[in-house]
């Protein structure tokens, strides 16, 4: 079996110049849970999940060590105010830029089901021969097909 035979072929996708708003608008009327950033030529450029944005939508309080004792500053963000300031961000600030992993189509199926094992990803990037992104895999295609085509 090929990766070609699971992948989703209408990629949903982002440019790194998307907001963060536009961004979860596209995950949440998509219900889905992360995309392929893509450049103007549908080169992958990176990546980018609900985590990474939870992540970073994070308010912060801030910690200050003295000689003598632990000092707690109360410089904590309101997560509304946070929320207001990051959401005109663009996704190539906090994408995955390195180590981005990648099948092609033609790959026999095993390579996703590794890339998965090892790095816990949920979606994987699938590219044709020219380095475009044509698709993407994710855990759940699998399962479905395990599920629906094998168990009897």
């Amino acid at each position: 079996m090929k990766v070609s035979d699971f992948m989703i072929t209408d990629v949903i996708s982002v440019t790194g110049d998307t907001t963060l708003k536009e961004l979860l608008k596209k995950l949440v009327n998509n219900k889905i849970g992360g995309v392929p950033v893509i450049d103007e030529e549908n080169h992958l450029i990176g990546m980018i999940s609900d985590g990474d944005v939870l992540r970073y939508i994070q308010p912060k309080g801030t910690t200050i060590f003295d000689a003598i004792s632990l000092v707690m500053v109360s410089e904590k963000e309101d997560f509304t105010e946070k929320l207001a300031y990051t959401l005109d961000h663009e996704v190539s600030t906090i994408m995955r830029k390195r180590d981005l992993k990648f099948v092609y189509a033609d790959e026999p199926l095993e390579r996703s089901l590794r890339i998965f094992s090892k790095h816990h990803f949920k979606k994987i990037p699938v590219m044709d021969r020219d380095e475009k992104v044509i698709g993407v895999i994710s855990r759940g295609d699998i399962i479905r097909f395990i599920n629906n085509e094998l168990i009897k």
